[in-house]
């Protein structure tokens, strides 16, 4: 029997879970990110002396910053496991875009939306 070049449904449908369970998470995540910058999630900086309002401003400030990276960055993450369900759909998803070779089912495990095979994304370098 030849190389296979792509996943059964069964496998596909395991990944698919994986991905559905990666992709809730990440949206509850980056809606605690989205409130956090546009709520200050409550702590208010009204009732403390002046001096502290500054420094706490200042760190608020930098504490949207972070947020709105990590917001974004978990935005981008949402958009790579949608991509992967689309695969799914298609049946291409696990075919390295390099090579056209199936990518280890351990590499989609740890990083399910992952388009390249171990060997590819080392060429990249």
């Amino acid at each position: 029997m030849g190389e296979k070049n792509r996943y059964s449904d069964d496998e596909l449908q395991e990944f698919k879970d994986l991905i559905l369970k990666k992709l809730d998470k990440a949206q509850k995540d980056y809606e605690m990110y989205k409130n956090s910058i546009t709520h200050g999630d409550g702590n208010d900086t009204m009732d403390t002396s002046p001096t502290f309002k500054v420094l706490e401003e200042g760190a608020a400030t930098l504490s949207k910053e972070e947020a709105g990276k990590l917001a974004q960055r978990q935005l981008k993450f949402i958009q790579h496991l949608q991509a992967a369900l689309i695969r799914i759909e298609n049946k291409t998803y696990g075919i390295c875009r390099e090579t056209g070779k199936l990518i280890s089912k351990e590499r989609l495990r740890a990083v399910p939306h992952a388009t390249l095979s171990i060997d590819a994304k080392n060429n990249q370098r």
